[in-house]
């Protein structure tokens, strides 16, 4: 009996430790790319989250009345237009992040800004040709403002063109769909 119940603790203690390992091999994994979306589509295979691309799907309406830091953040002109997505990152059916993405329009393609207004395609594939670089600013375990509750990481970063010059301004919340074993 005695027996048994050290074998039943050793098992629960390696299935607390996994969470953690499988947040913190997730979070490493992250740190490695520049985009988000490469990040997640390797991540989704890898854990055998699903099979399809990652997908954009819009949240809600697009804000019209802009946060004046943003501006201030992307270094925009007065006259700059600012735009925002509010996406929902899929694999498949699971939903991998939520994100909020704030970004110069005038920075980017008329093809990658009518790709932005008209499909589901994530920012980070549209504008990966511009080859941006990916400033983290900081990581939060758990949910930040307006978050899903099943948050395990938010994460606020910039993305910068090779000039330096700031393209968008990203708060993304990833879920614990992708901490999950299939």
């Amino acid at each position: 009996m005695a027996f048994e119940l050290i074998l039943a603790q050793l098992a629960l203690a390696g299935a607390a430790a996994t969470g953690p390992a499988v947040l913190a091999d997730f979070e490493a994994h992250l740190a490695r790319y520049d985009s988000a979306t490469e990040a997640l589509q390797q991540w989704c295979q890898a854990r055998q989250i699903g099979h399809g691309p990652i997908r954009a799907r819009v949240v809600g309406a697009q804000s019209s009345d802009p946060p004046a830091k943003m501006r201030r953040i992307l270094d925009l002109a007065g006259d700059e237009k600012l735009g925002m997505r509010n996406v929902r990152l899929s694999c498949d059916d699971t939903v991998l992040s939520v994100a909020w993405n704030w970004y110069a329009p005038s920075r980017l393609t008329p093809e990658m800004n009518a790709a932005l207004a008209n499909s589901d395609v994530p920012f980070g594939k549209i504008a990966g040709a511009l080859r941006f670089r990916r400033e983290t600013i900081d990581v939060t375990s758990g949910p930040v403002e307006n978050c899903p509750p099943d948050t395990i990481s938010a994460h606020r970063a910039l993305l910068r063109l090779p000039s330096g010059e700031p393209l968008a301004y990203l708060i993304e919340c990833y879920t614990a769909a992708n901490l999950a074993q299939h």
